[in-house]
């Protein structure tokens, strides 16, 4: 079989954002400019009252995409969820701000847009800031009704900002060629290799010969695929915090994963995992990141509706 080139390993942009110029290096820089921070009694986009604080419209709630730390007001540009893009901005409550946008009351509809648009937000502010990313969907009548469930929670926010305090995410995903995988699990077990040279010799029944070697194939993909994904999680152990398995997807899929990385270790997880590409020429490898650490941190609300 031919080599595949490392190239089968793919790093994917966390967002669909402006395009910026490559670099020479081997990772691409993601990070945008900082937030602009609001002076006092200036006015953003949104509706503000004279001291800066945004103002309760009619009909429109506060859409919360993340929580930050944040000791002054910030604004992030025309970026959040609608038809022509909300400006987002904070709702705070002492060192913490929840990331907001304005966002007519009631049900929003996961639409591929909305979807997006949320993933975009989060992702925009994690270049400067670590999030708490909540779940799609969370919005709260006003601006007070923010700030109070940011009191509320305050030390579980806290706590939970300290354990993420410069750490994102990445996604890795393994497949494999299944049917080769089964040709090479032929050749090398004697008993399944002369079991199928016996069903194909066969001319009467052979359903229990073929449930036998059936039986013979499972164990043996699933053996590989153990000790390649034991092999993957632990050399990736020391270049990441935790990591989170989930379920495969198809046939083909035998890791489903998730590590969240240290930004001064980022670098280094990359190497890694393109080290890894390159040794299993077999095996392709779909990587993605950074990302907000969607999959360690899950905050759900039971909120009523607006």
């Amino acid at each position: 079989m031919a080599k595949k080139s490392p190239a089968a390993v793919r790093r994917k942009a966390a967002s669909p954002a402006p395009k910026a110029k490559p670099k020479p290096a081997a990772l691409q820089s993601t990070r945008q400019a900082p937030a602009q921070r609001l002076r006092p009694g200036a006015r953003s986009a949104t509706s503000r009252g004279a001291n800066g604080t945004a103002v309760d419209q009619p009909g429109k709630g506060r859409y919360v995409y993340c929580i930050v730390r944040a000791d002054q007001a910030l604004s992030f540009g025309s970026i959040g969820i609608g038809e022509e893009p909300a400006p987002v901005y904070t709702v705070r409550c002492d060192d913490l701000a929840a990331i907001v946008s304005d966002t007519p009351l009631g049900v929003l509809d996961p639409t591929r847009d909305n979807v997006l648009a949320h993933q975009r937000v989060n992702e925009t502010v994690m270049r400067e800031h670590t999030v708490l990313p909540m779940s799609f969907g969370t919005m709260f009548k006003t601006s007070d009704d923010v700030t109070a469930f940011l009191k509320s929670a305050y030390r579980a926010f806290s706590d939970v900002l300290d354990k993420m305090e410069n750490k994102l995410e990445f996604g890795l995903k393994v497949l494999w060629d299944r049917e080769a995988v089964i040709r090479e699990i032929e050749e090398e077990d004697d008993d399944i290799r002369r079991l199928k040279n016996e069903i194909a010799a066969q001319k009467g029944s052979t359903y229990f010969a073929r449930m036998q070697y059936g039986r013979l194939i499972d164990a043996g993909l699933q053996g590989k695929s153990e000790r390649y994904v034991s092999e993957i999680f632990d050399r990736l152990r020391d270049v990441s915090v935790a990591a989170r398995a989930n379920k495969p997807i198809g046939d083909r899929m035998i890791l489903n994963a998730a590590f969240l990385v240290s930004r001064d270790t980022e670098e280094a997880f990359d190497a890694r995992v393109k080290a890894l590409g390159a040794h299993h020429d077999k095996l392709t490898f779909k990587y993605t990141g950074p990302w907000p650490p969607y999959n360690f941190v899950n905050i759900r609300l039971k909120l009523e509706r607006a």
